[in-house]
């Protein structure tokens, strides 16, 4: 079985805690290491929304989707003023 490695690029030191070495955890500890956001967010330009499908957030999505059907980019088209379907 291969043993864990830090999961900083280029360190080649073994798995300590939190998937990095004892060097690397140290420097997170102590909040030397760059912020990373908890989630992934949206591919598009200026978008930091959660990560919904296909690296986009879910307005993203729906507009891809929308335009995919030949339905234009709007994400609310379909939809009454209720917002209720309107088929």
């Amino acid at each position: 079985m291969e043993e864990k490695r830090c999961k900083i690029e280029g360190c080649k030191r073994p798995y300590r805690a939190k998937g990095y070495c004892n060097v690397h955890y140290r420097k997170w500890r102590r909040g030397e290491l760059d912020k990373r956001p908890y989630y992934k967010t949206c591919g598009e330009e200026g978008c930091r929304a959660p990560m919904f499908r296909r690296g986009m957030c879910e307005k993203h999505y729906e507009a891809w989707l929308a335009s995919r059907r030949g339905e234009g980019a709007s994400v609310n088209q379909g939809a009454s003023q209720e917002g209720a379907p309107t088929s």
